[in-house]
């Protein structure tokens, strides 16, 4: 199967791909991936001189010469679709310019040659398209969401995913024995250290990341914050908020899930893994112009550190260490902020209408009134 065979490589894979942007900075993904220069440029060179044959990942793709008859042609076109099922013509058809088929044959071309050899079906049903939305940059904003439980011949697996918004880029996809704040976090702390830090991210009003508009702060809220990152909560009931991870999570679906059947959870990963890479690197997007994620994307510059250091605030606040409960006093009375912050300290900040506002790190995470 396809997934299996891109796996054995697609780190690498992952990291060249990185590696041959325009500005790159190698040293920096050396770090992030754990690998020395030298053998990073080896992979470069093996890349450039012998395709992905050079990563010790086996070529999928069908011989053909530069000037290829209409038959080859036709035959090429038979191979993608054999490899990618549930991608239309307009794909198809970028992947043959990418792989330099002429002449190019026009979309609707391709989609005659589906129709011709029955490969082709009906789609069973139309779904409204998604609210269009993008951050101006890589980084600026991840969507993060769960997807499952798939069953398990050794138990329930949770599928973790995380999306950048300008670029489409999955940044993560891990499969998970549950949803728990710790394992997320252990997810992501992986995902931080090769990527780096996004600004904020978007998520749905599930655990582990809050219950509600009125809850929205948890262990694991209070920990991204801590590392700059913001978190933001979709409106409840309303999944197309999220619509990019949500659509992330349906082409991973109908590309891969409906498709496959996974024994255990050391099979899953690796074969995740591969549609990872593929989708970054080689499935044409429409959203973007039918470009690969990868083209748009950049590694952030914010580097991932374990320990982000003491909380410090503005001279001039008044700080409080949060108490057993999520309850603090100030000027003699009680008040209460998510149990998520226990034993740190917060700041209140006075506001022009003479109330204050309360922070954890640089979030405001409430207002309280005093002295009435």
């Amino acid at each position: 199967m396809v997934w299996e065979t891109r796996a054995v490589s697609s780190q690498r894979a992952e990291f060249v791909s990185l590696a041959r942007q325009e500005g790159a900075n190698i040293s920096e993904l050396c770090r992030r991936f754990e690998i020395s220069r030298p053998t990073a440029y080896k992979w470069v060179r093996r890349f450039e001189e012998e395709g992905a044959a050079g990563l010790e990942d086996r070529s999928h793709r069908p011989q053909r010469s530069p000037r290829q008859t209409a038959p080859e042609t036709e035959e090429a076109i038979v191979g993608l679709r054999t490899r990618h099922p549930h991608w239309g013509g307009r794909k198809l058809r970028r992947l043959l310019q990418r792989d330099g088929v002429a002449p190019l044959p026009a979309a609707s071309t391709v989609t005659r040659v589906l129709h011709r050899r029955g490969l082709i079906t009906p789609s069973p049903s139309h779904h409204k398209p998604w609210e269009r939305f993008e951050a101006a940059a890589p980084n600026l904003l991840w969507q993060m969401d769960f997807k499952g439980p798939l069953q398990l011949t050794d138990g329930p697996v949770y599928l973790l995913a995380s999306l950048d918004d300008h670029s489409r880029y999955a940044t993560m996809l891990r499969a998970c024995p549950d949803q728990r704040a710790e394992t997320v976090r252990e997810a992501l702390t992986a995902t931080f250290r090769r990527y780096g830090l996004p600004r904020e991210f978007l998520v749905d009003n599930g655990a582990p990341w809050g219950s509600d508009q009125d809850h929205p702060h948890t262990v694991l809220t209070a920990w991204l914050l801590q590392l700059g990152v913001d978190v933001s909560h979709g409106r409840p009931y309303h999944p197309q908020t999220q619509g990019k991870v949500e659509r992330f999570n349906g082409t991973l679906e109908a590309e891969l899930l409906r498709d496959l059947a996974f024994a255990d959870r050391t099979t899953i990963q690796p074969i995740l893994d591969g549609f990872r890479l593929l989708y970054n690197s080689e499935r044409p997007h429409q959203a973007l112009g039918y470009a690969t994620p990868l083209s748009r994307y950049r590694p952030s510059l914010r580097r991932f550190t374990d320990d982000p250091g003491p909380i410090t605030y503005e001279p001039g606040d008044e700080v409080r260490i949060v108490q057993a409960g999520g309850w603090f006093t100030f000027e003699g009375r009680a008040y209460h902020v998510s149990k998520a912050f226990r034993g740190y300290p917060i700041a209140l900040r006075r506001s022009p209408d003479s109330g204050y506002g309360v922070y954890f790190c640089h979030k405001l995470i409430g207002t309280i009134e005093v002295g009435s």
